[in-house]
């Protein structure tokens, strides 16, 4: 019997501020993108390892249509540092200079920033407490648990605390915690900020599905349209998390985020 030959399934390596991701064309791959792959993909000793998952295929109505998987093998609606890593690199590869592309979040548009920065308008914050989801009908400005925490939907739900010192506190325990709260339905990020001065912010972040990352895209956004409501600070917001600075501007058209990408490297993964 002649061997079947193995298929090899070529992606891209990216992050943005230490999110890292893997990027798969599915116009090319010719393989079946479901969970099972994404978790064999996500594993840091045995796979390539990744936050989450970005999958490229065709839209009718804008320049790509991605889809997110989480380590675990769920599905999120919204990336924004992701969606940035594939704005830039399209951008790079087309000489164009603005994008639109399609998530489960909506159409979303990605802009070039100058001096190497992408931007990308994350939408319209939900603030109502059935959009975020949560279970029951609540403030979403201050929530009914200890902390008080502002619950946000960025195409994703998002819990945040206001606190002394982001530093001090222990995140795989509280965000462990907080992501199965029977308050969100659909799980929930989990964020942690502290006032470092006017404008600026400390942020740690549990995700959903993945657990401790370096830096969130969606949650940067959750956390300046918190903090914002609440009269912390203004509209346009500077964050500082474990992996680097972005910048978050709560617009009249959305939530704008800009920050830096890299393209580390390129690979192929054997199935077979």
């Amino acid at each position: 019997m002649t061997p079947t030959a193995p298929t090899y399934l070529p992606f891209m390596k990216m992050h943005g501020l230490g999110n890292d991701f893997v990027v798969v064309d599915s116009r090319d791959a010719g393989v079946q993108i479901d969970a099972a792959l994404a978790v064999a993909m996500a594993d840091r000793h045995r796979g390539v390892g990744f936050d989450q998952l970005a999958v490229l295929s065709d839209d009718p109505e804008a320049d790509l249509h991605l889809t997110f998987w989480n380590s675990d093998g769920t599905l999120s609606a919204a990336c924004g540092n992701a969606t940035r890593c594939i704005a830039r690199h399209v951008m790079d590869m087309t000489g164009r200079d603005t994008l639109i592309l399609r998530t489960d979040r909506g159409l979303l548009e990605a802009r070039d920033a100058g001096g190497g920065l992408t931007a990308v308008n994350m939408g319209h914050p939900m603030l109502d407490w059935a959009d975020v989801p949560l279970a029951s009908a609540h403030d979403t400005l201050s929530l009914p648990l200890d902390g008080s925490p502002v619950a946000t939907g960025m195409g994703n739900p998002h819990c945040t605390f206001f606190v002394p010192d982001a530093e001090a506190v222990d995140l795989e325990a509280r965000g462990a915690e907080m992501e199965w709260h029977p308050l969100f339905p659909q799980r929930t990020n989990v964020q942690f900020a502290s006032l470092l001065g006017p404008d600026h912010l400390r942020m740690r972040v549990w995700e959903r599905g993945v657990g401790v990352t370096l830096a969130s895209g969606s949650s940067s956004c959750a956390v300046a349209v918190a903090a914002a409501r609440r009269g912390l600070t203004g509209r346009d917001v500077k964050i500082t998390l474990d992996g680097g600075e972005i910048a978050v501007r709560w617009a009249d058209d959305g939530v704008w985020m800009t920050g830096p990408t890299a393209h580390v490297f390129d690979g192929k993964w054997w199935i077979g």
